[in-house]
């Protein structure tokens, strides 16, 4: 193909590469030039003209773009005409885009002047909507490349694998701390899911979270009447030992997998049982947004094979941004003061008597007051209402604590012990707040990333009521807990915590482990702090 500039006299048969104005006509780019238009641009005074004139052998870019398109075309695929050297291809039915991504690579390393661009792998795609888009280039490529390449995309390169209707049974696991809203919530969102994917619940179970239980309901089901087996768990699988596998294995299922690297979604498992799968649904699940359950269940409603090597390559890409319980870069609703996600009170009203005369809470560490640097890591934490009990020094500590989304609460009794405060603060939350973070004032080498990790344990298991972070066998604070223990928090007295409460129910508390040595970190002396001041984050004090 030849490109440059030509006299016009010269440019009859070539197409423009650049618009050109005529007086009150405008010829386009890509416009094929004839005698009569030469003329007309000559008597405007346009002299020259830039051109592509193709060899012998060429296609130009249109028709280029389209036997490549159609070459490219599998199942559940059309292409639209291609114009100005670009063929966009669309879904025609609703299910996963499945391009081969050797077969494109190789395709787009032919020769820079063709070009295949296409949505990632597995993506949910509807009727209609754009999944791949062919462009030339130049104005013109040699048959010869064309030939090429359309032999490269032949033979699957792309294809929609359609979702079909599927039957769905639903096992829902139950503990006393379970809120039955909670679970009628979850038959919500999942029936919304299958409509989604042509599919529907054909039945649910709702049973106590046991191993002879969930065996006795396995026991009691036909194979021939679902497609696909769904279980809730009352708690996260947190093992292959646990209730839910170990059921399903005592019936003579098969464990296929258990974890997957997309959060949220971690604590997925994938069985087979009676020739049907089964999927052990992570917390997550419970919400509508997406999350590595979806995966799972949409390769399954399109009848796509999962092997547990399939779920250990969705790493890439698995780090979704919709989760609600982290900050950065996930804001979502945990932002301060969003709904659903768990208020921080921070206990700032004691006395701090074996510090000395000065309060410790205004102490300098690493710069700033160490109540200042608590308040960053609540904020960092990215949680939802803040509430910030005081007491002793009530002004001084006021005025350090006073922000944008902090809310303020003096406590009066704070003299008689600490259950006042957690009393106090534990009453300041707004009434949608249904889980807490009970925090102290006093620990600024805590990580922010322990908060969030407590958070999305929260979200993993439901059925518990309290989640403690756990270093190194200690447990250590902040601790969070659901609204269903604040009547029990606020009813104690004198100087305990929720500490002795939360002992003992231990099978209501889920231990959280963190590589976090500051949820041990608090400091009741000057030395303590000085000590520790300057040292590396997290650490101890001596």
């Amino acid at each position: 193909m030849f490109f440059g500039r030509v006299p016009v006299r010269e440019a009859e048969g070539a197409m423009l590469a650049h618009q050109v104005r005529a007086g009150e006509t405008a010829f386009r780019k890509g416009h094929r030039l004839e005698g009569a238009d030469c003329l007309v641009l000559a008597a405007a005074g346009v002299t020259e003209v830039t051109i592509a004139r193709l060899d012998p052998g060429d296609l130009s870019e249109d028709e280029a773009a389209a036997k490549l398109a159609e070459a490219a075309l599998g199942p559940g695929l059309r292409a639209d005409p291609a114009f100005t050297g670009r063929a966009n291809l669309f879904a025609t039915e609703a299910g996963l885009f499945l391009p081969d991504p050797a077969a494109i690579d190789a395709f787009n390393l032919i020769d820079p002047d063709l070009t295949l661009a296409t949505l990632p792998a597995f993506r949910r795609v509807v009727p209609g909507e754009m999944v791949a888009t062919v462009k030339i280039i130049p104005f013109a490529v040699p048959g010869a490349l064309v030939e090429a390449g359309c032999r490269q995309l032949a033979g699957g390169a792309m294809r929609v694998s359609p979702f079909r209707p599927k039957r769905v049974a639903l096992i829902s696991l139950r503990l006393p701390g379970l809120k039955d809203s909670v679970i009628e919530k979850t038959r919500r969102v999942m029936e919304e899911r299958l409509a989604a994917l042509g599919s529907r619940l054909v039945s649910e179970a709702r049973i106590e979270h046991r191993q002879d239980t969930l065996e006795s309901c396995l026991a009691g089901l036909d194979p021939a009447d679902f497609d696909i087996l769904i279980v809730f768990g009352a708690a996260a699988i947190a093992d292959r030992r646990d209730v839910i596998p170990a059921a399903l294995v005592a019936q003579g299922g098969r464990l296929v997998h258990l974890g997957m690297p997309v959060d949220p979604g971690n604590l997925l498992m994938l069985a087979e049982w009676q020739g049907r799968p089964v999927i052990g649904a992570p917390g997550c699940a419970r919400s509508p947004r997406e999350n590595g359950f979806d995966w799972v269940l949409a390769r399954l409603c399109a009848d796509l094979p999962v092997s547990g090597q399939d779920i250990q390559r969705m790493g890439t890409g698995g780090l979704l941004m919709e989760i609600v319980s982290r900050p950065q870069p996930r804001a979502g609703e945990a932002r301060a003061g969003a709904s659903g996600a768990p208020g921080i009170v921070i206990l700032a009203a004691g006395r701090s008597t074996r510090f000395g005369a000065e309060n410790k809470l205004l102490a300098p560490f690493e710069g700033q007051p160490m109540l200042a640097r608590v308040l960053e890591i609540a904020r960092t934490a990215g949680q939802g209402p803040l509430v910030v009990v005081t007491g002793h020094e009530a002004e001084k500590v006021e005025a350090l604590a006073a922000g944008t989304g902090i809310r303020l609460v003096t406590n009066p009794e704070y003299r008689d012990g600490l259950a006042t405060s957690l009393r106090a603060g534990l009453a300041a939350l707004p009434d949608g707040s249904e889980a807490a973070f009970v925090m102290l004032g006093d620990m600024p080498r805590l990580h922010p990333e322990t908060l969030q990790r407590l958070a999305q344990q929260a979200v993993e298991q439901p059925g518990m009521e309290a989640f403690v972070p756990l270093f190194r066998g200690q447990w250590g604070n902040p601790v969070l807990v659901r609204r269903s223990l604040f009547p029990d928090l606020m009813a104690l007295t004198g100087d305990q915590g929720a500490r002795r409460l939360l002992e003992a129910r231990r099978d209501r508390v889920a231990e959280v482990p963190v590589e976090d040595p500051g949820i041990l970190a608090d400091f009741d002396t000057p030395a303590a702090l000085e000590a520790a001041a300057g040292g590396p984050a997290g650490a101890l004090p001596a």
